[in-house]
């Protein structure tokens, strides 16, 4: 199996998150009026899904360095979809909210298990590039989803919506079934516990460096999703057709992003084009914060916006392969905190901007300071300790080219 092939089916994997949360975000208004509840607690169902899916990782990613990589997906993907059809005859918020923790949890497979899938098939650049695939890929969940979401929300209501997630959870089974070979072979598995391989990685202080970053960039990405929709649709009257149009056009920015640096990584390195990714993010985040206090309109708001995104896409492969470059024995554990990590303040911070009502503010404000405290972190801290593994940055930046 090629690895192009690989990675749109670990690419199609990952897509797990963005259409929990993406496919039903234009829903999200009609969602509060039917279940009769406030805004922060419609809201509260992606942070239930995004809590799960964190959690879930931490579970999947040992359990996939002990037995394998399939049979923890298979499951994982199978009862994902059997929960999206839970979500869709929930009566009340409350169930609703406890269905989509349990979304998320069982969805988290395809996300920890296919950035371990990538560790275990490559290394060096090559694994940035094959990351970077895999982000093209699943970035095509949220150009798709919020479009379609939006089409759908004029034939359905949000129950139908999570129909037709239990339908791609089906698809995406069969997929991982028939196309994903074993990338862990039994030789290479780990027989001890969870505690022994997490104790292991937690013991690299490069690594808790990179999982500070990923819970900061999480926070603001998350409180992005929570509220985009609310912003542009109740704050700037657009309908939930030009909002999804509005969100799939940041997405593709977020492609853009991850082509640049599959193009560029080679020359520039994976550890500078972090460091210049993660700046750009707090700069552009400031630069919406400034467009609001000043009422500038929505374009103001909507160029920086895509600056940000076009930024996003170039650092996350990049953050992912240089935390992963010294685990590869544990690849499954060490992608389970990377990924936790993204989801470790989305689900607190995203309802708290909210608790005084969804504004362009509490939204911009919000992503600046966390993008600010994420850039911070990769140059007081990051950077100083990559320069001090000088022997395992010239392994990462001159790895030979390969078929990617």
């Amino acid at each position: 199996m090629s690895l192009r092939r690989v990675a749109v089916v670990l690419g199609l994997l990952e897509t797990f998150g963005p259409i929990s949360m993406d496919l039903y975000l234009p829903t999200l208004p009609r969602l509060a009026a039917d279940l009769d509840t406030s805004e922060s607690l419609a809201q509260a169902t992606m942070s239930a899904c995004m809590l799960g899916l964190a959690l879930g990782q931490l579970v999947v990613g040992p359990l996939s360095d002990r037995f394998g990589r399939r049979r923890p997906l298979l499951v994982g993907v199978g009862l994902f979809a059997v929960l999206s059809l839970v979500c869709a005859v929930t009566p009340s918020i409350e169930l609703l909210l406890a269905a989509r923790f349990f979304q998320g949890l069982c969805g988290s497979a395809g996300i920890v298990i296919a950035l371990a899938v990538a560790r275990d098939l490559t290394d060096g650049v090559e694994l940035v590039r094959l990351l970077a695939m895999l982000t093209t890929v699943g970035a095509l969940a949220p150009i798709v989803a919020p479009v379609v979401g939006g089409q759908l929300a004029l034939v359905m209501d949000w129950r139908g919506i999570f129909a037709v997630l239990a339908g791609i959870g089906v698809a995406l089974f069969v997929l991982a079934l028939t196309s994903l070979p074993e990338s862990l072979p039994p030789p290479a598995r780990h027989a001890r516990g969870p505690a022994h391989h997490f104790g292991a990685v937690l013991r690299d202080r490069l690594f808790l460096c990179f999982l500070l970053v990923g819970a900061c960039g999480g926070a603001a990405f998350f409180t992005y999703l929570a509220s985009i929709s609310f912003v542009l649709q109740d704050s700037f009257s657009l309908t939930p057709q030009w909002f999804s149009v509005c969100f799939a056009a940041n997405a593709v920015m977020s492609v853009v992003g991850a082509q640049i640096n599959r193009v560029v990584v080679r020359r520039a390195g994976p550890a500078r084009m972090y460091a210049v990714g993660t700046t750009i993010t707090a700069v552009a985040a400031l630069a919406m914060v400034v467009s609001v206090l000043f009422d500038a309109g929505l374009w103001a708001l909507l160029v920086p916006l895509a600056l940000l995104m076009l930024a996003g896409g170039c650092t996350q492969a990049n953050g992912s392969a240089l935390a992963l470059a010294d685990h590869r024995a544990r690849a499954g554990t060490a992608a389970a905190l990377l990924g936790t990590s993204s989801f470790a303040l989305g689900p607190v911070v995203a309802p708290l901007v909210s608790l005084g009502g969804t504004s362009p503010l509490s939204m911009s404000l919000t992503m600046a300071v966390a993008y600010g405290c994420a850039a911070g972190l990769v140059w007081l801290a990051v950077r100083p300790r990559l320069r001090r593994r000088a022997v395992r940055l010239d392994k990462v930046d001159v790895v030979p080219p390969g078929p990617l």
